[in-house]
C-alpha cells in the first residue's frame, strides 16, 4: 500500500493522524507530514480508516 496525499484538498485537521499516527502528523505549523508512504501491513486497517474520516477525501490509497 502506498499513501499518497493531496495537500491542496488537505484542511490539517487531524482526523487521520488520530487513527494512524505512525503514519499521519499534524505538526505546530500546522500542516499534515506523511510519516511513511508505505506503511507495514499492520497499520493497512489504520490507514485505511484515516483516508475514510478525512472529510475532504483528500487521501489516496494505491496497491
Amino acid at each position: 500500500m502506498r499513501v499518497e496525499v493531496d495537500f491542496d484538498q488537505c484542511e490539517s485537521n487531524a482526523l487521520c493522524m488520530g487513527a494512524a499516527p505512525e503514519v499521519f502528523e499534524v505538526r505546530d505549523d500546522d500542516f499534515l507530514y506523511v510519516l511513511t508512504e508505505e506503511p507495514s501491513a499492520d497499520l493497512h486497517e489504520k490507514v485505511r480508516e484515516a483516508a475514510r474520516l478525512c472529510p475532504k477525501q483528500a487521501i489516496t490509497l494505491k496497491g
